[in-house]
């Protein structure tokens, strides 16, 4: 078994961290195209290739009890919330550390919110996850494995196709930049979902953001921006001391001038630290000036945060004050809130046990 932990791969920790290659080389003097059938069984909505009835049943005895073809996230709960069609799932991994994930369920959408880590390091005050600490990176088929179940849910509890992925969960997606790279790669890939659909957020890690620019890949990039002082910024997202406003703005540039993408701004409305008339003037020039679009969101209850989030009447005359300004913006739709599910609010119900790592975080 491996584990990402300081950056380092210790082992195989899920099925889905197997490459096509790796399944045939695990399964000597089968022909071929057994490993194909397997690798599609598992993409196309057959999570345990073990059930898979095309394979010999000794060879499906052989699957079920090898290690390397054993899941990595075992469901330890599963809650609902609107009806049904807000879905939130704790998993434990294979080390103990536990983590979450969101399913929303639209009529004629259906989006998955991924963790990215077991815990952030990030320390954003609003945030329960950078409340709780970092405990390790998660492994690309950690977050693949996350996609394929919840792709598998939708399907059969709604008839619905997953349609949108989003690197919102538990984590800072860019500090374990290979993991989420390599992730996203394969769910549009094999998922077939296109990487428009796929959003990427950050606090504003700039090296990731560069390296993104890189690839070339025009997924949806998500910056959680929050102020525009530096200082409150900072007291909000400890990082911003690393990575200034300024040097966020460059590189949201430079990614909209790469991909022609425009980036999206997310802003949690608190109540007297942001929802002022001087703050939407500010916004809404930074906007225009990046060609990006505003996120609000409003902010959601956390533990150990005082902050009070603005109403709903103050959201509304927020956005309606940027719209004035010509900025582009909407409110995002708040699901899962009684289930803890929502923004900001996934915690892995507290840490797990037995696990190794640090509660310091390299960039993988």
């Amino acid at each position: 078994m491996a584990m990402y932990c300081g950056g380092y791969i210790l082992a195989l920790v899920s099925r889905y961290d197997l490459a096509e290659a790796d399944i045939a080389a695990k399964l000597p003097g089968q022909p071929a195209f057994r490993a194909r059938q397997i690798w599609d069984a598992m993409y196309r909505g057959l999570a345990d290739p073990a059930g898979l009835s095309s394979l010999p049943l000794s060879l499906r005895g052989e699957i079920a009890s090898s290690a390397d073809f054993g899941p990595g996230l075992e469901e330890v709960r599963r809650l609902e919330d609107d009806g049904g069609s807000t879905v939130k799932w704790l998993w434990r991994l294979k080390d103990g550390a536990v983590i979450e994930t969101v399913l929303m369920l639209y009529p004629r959408r259906a989006t998955v919110c991924v963790s990215s880590q077991a815990g952030c390091a990030m320390a954003c005050r609003f945030c329960a996850t950078g409340q709780a600490g970092f405990l390790r990176h998660l492994s690309r088929g950690e977050i693949v494995e996350q996609v394929v179940r919840a792709a598998s849910y939708a399907k059969d509890h709604s008839a619905q196709r997953l349609s949108n992925v989003v690197f919102m969960g538990m984590g800072e997606p860019l500090a374990n930049y290979r993991s989420t790279s390599a992730a996203a790669g394969t769910i549009s890939a094999e998922l077939g979902i296109s990487p428009r659909r796929i959003t990427i957020s950050t606090v504003g890690i700039v090296p990731g953001i560069r390296r993104l620019i890189s690839e070339a890949k025009p997924y949806t990039l998500a910056i959680s921006l929050h102020s525009l002082d530096n200082d409150t910024r900072t007291e909000l997202i400890p990082q911003n001391r690393i990575y200034g406003i300024d040097a966020i703005a460059e590189a949201a540039k430079d990614w909209t001038k790469a991909t022609g993408r425009r980036v999206s701004l997310e802003w949690a409305c608190m109540k007297g630290v942001n929802d002022r008339p001087e703050d939407a003037g500010q916004l809404a020039r930074f906007a225009r000036e990046l060609r990006g679009h505003i996120n609000l969101i409003p902010l959601n209850p956390t533990p150990g945060w005082p902050a009070t989030g603005s109403s709903p009447q103050e959201v509304a005359g927020f956005a309606q004050r940027l719209l004035d300004a010509g900025a582009s913006v909407t409110v995002r739709d708040n699901r899962g809130t009684s289930i803890a599910g929502a923004c900001g609010q996934l915690a892995g119900a507290g840490q797990a046990e037995g696990t190794a790592c640090s509660a310091t975080t390299p960039m993988a």
